[in-house]
């Protein structure tokens, strides 16, 4: 069986081939000003298979009669087709933030999502690590070379932008401010965290967030638990789409 998975995010479109089970293929691209346009040209390489779209642009592609499904139930098939035994994921998306329970069976026990606004999400970071001077792929890293001491207040990021170039005007090293700034994202977390999967010993983190080391060694620390990271964190949504698409989206 040969299946098509797409994540249609805010800030990349993910696309996972699956066959019989295994991933074949799969491809991170720009969304660009124009998502449903690149959205199409992956279609276009795999004509006549069961497709099935899910993320923040899903519904650019309703209009074709391909089949949608929210991103909580394909980033919960997706974790569970990488790890039968998961019960707990965050996914830490461009545009927002996740936290998903899932029970014995691999059923959306609950879930708790922050779409209103990009407090902790992947564009803040991206926003915070420009106004510091990084690049989005060295921020944790830098994050992780800072002192504890100093805190940002709030994640709203047009008031936290204020506070970072407030804390740079007063010589606080830019790489304890990067520290501090993870610290408020995973302070976010956390709560989210606790009031939805408080009794799990584990929890996989997914999306592009999982990529930095930083978010992933607090949570841990902060939450005394273990942070289990797939090896293509980016893809497990795409990948949930796809095995959804394998099964006629049930």
């Amino acid at each position: 069986m040969t299946s098509l998975g797409i994540d249609i995010g805010s800030r990349t479109i993910k696309a996972v081939l699956l066959v019989d089970g295994e991933i074949r293929e799969w491809e991170v691209v720009d969304a660009t000003s124009q998502p449903a346009m690149t959205a199409r040209s992956l279609l276009e390489r795999y004509k006549s298979i069961p497709v099935v779209t899910t993320g923040y642009g899903r519904s650019l592609l309703e209009i074709e009669d391909i089949p949608s499904v929210t991103e909580i139930k394909a980033c919960a098939r997706g974790i569970r087709h990488c790890t039968q035994g998961a019960r707990a994921v965050i996914d830490i998306g461009g545009q927002d933030l996740k936290v998903i329970l899932l029970d014995a069976d691999g059923r959306i026990a609950k879930f708790e999502m922050n779409d209103r606004c990009a407090a902790g999400t992947g564009k803040f970071l991206e926003i915070m690590a420009e106004k510091l001077g990084f690049e989005l792929r060295e921020f944790g890293d830098a994050a992780q070379k800072g002192a504890p001491g100093i805190s940002i207040s709030s994640v709203c990021t047009v008031f936290a932008e204020s506070e970072v170039i407030g804390l740079l005007n007063k010589g606080i090293q830019r790489h304890d401010i990067a520290l501090a700034v993870h610290q408020s994202v995973v302070g976010k977390l956390c709560g989210m965290y606790k009031r939805v999967c408080s009794q799990c010993s584990s929890v996989h983190l997914v999306g592009g967030g999982a990529l930095n080391p930083c978010i992933k060694n607090l949570l841990e620390s902060v939450l005394h638990i273990e942070v289990l990271v797939p090896t293509k964190p980016r893809i497990t949504v795409a990948l949930g789409a796809a095995v959804l698409a394998a099964n006629g989206a049930d």
